[in-house]
């Protein structure tokens, strides 16, 4: 049972907890119907000392998204080859990227459904730019990545940049993050015989590859 902790690393790492919980409950039920009362009965604690991090539900589920979010770009940057991408062509770090959302799929799933439940939440509840200001800049962070992409491609010359870097970055991450989701929650077509998820989703990175290598 929680108690009430003025120690700042307790602190932190309640709300650490708070959040896994909230993960965990949100990514595997939609989000309208999970209470803060049932996250805060699922790590012990009243629903008072829920409040006392976080003041509202919407607050919260957005500190969730930013707090996983997070997590992924940290997991993305470590799997980088070498140091970084001082080394690879744009095509390359293209390729890298495309890839990302396969191993999400391969090895996050949890994310995908939390990510579909999510946008359906924050248009439902109509939450504010305020409120989810945190999760934009965790997001920017992923575009500012793409950027740099996009900057080396002008240079060597292997991927396509004659489309604006805004639509290309908004095409390929909502054609590769719609793809993966659906299959994450399910939303597919099943034939009788079965089907390989990975081998439709590496056929679908493949052409976006072949459509911008230049």
């Amino acid at each position: 049972m929680w108690t009430t902790s003025r120690d700042e690393e307790k602190k932190e790492a309640r709300r650490e907890e708070l959040l896994k919980k909230g993960f965990e409950l949100f990514s595997t039920k939609t989000i309208e119907t999970i209470s803060m009362r049932d996250v805060a009965s699922a790590v012990g604690c009243g629903s008072a000392s829920i409040y006392r991090y976080y003041s509202s539900k919407p607050e919260f589920v957005v500190a969730v998204a930013t707090w996983k979010w997070k997590q992924f770009y940290e997991e993305y940057q470590k799997r980088r080859p070498g140091e970084g991408f001082e080394d690879m062509t744009a095509a390359e770090i293209f390729e890298f990227y495309l890839d990302s959302f396969l191993s999400m799929y391969r090895e996050n799933i949890g994310i995908l459904r939390f990510n579909q439940f999510f946008n359906v939440y924050i248009q439902s509840e109509h939450i504010g730019a305020d409120t989810l200001k945190p999760y934009q800049e965790m997001i920017e962070r992923l575009r500012n990545g793409f950027h740099g992409m996009y900057l080396k491609a002008q240079m060597d010359k292997t991927l396509r940049t004659d489309e604006p870097e805004e639509k290309l970055f908004s095409k390929t991450i909502h054609l590769m993050l719609a793809a993966v989701t659906r299959y994450a929650v399910g939303l597919v077509y099943i034939p009788e015989s079965g089907f390989d998820a990975m081998e439709e989703l590496e056929f679908l990175k493949k052409l976006i590859l072949e459509k911008y290598k230049a």
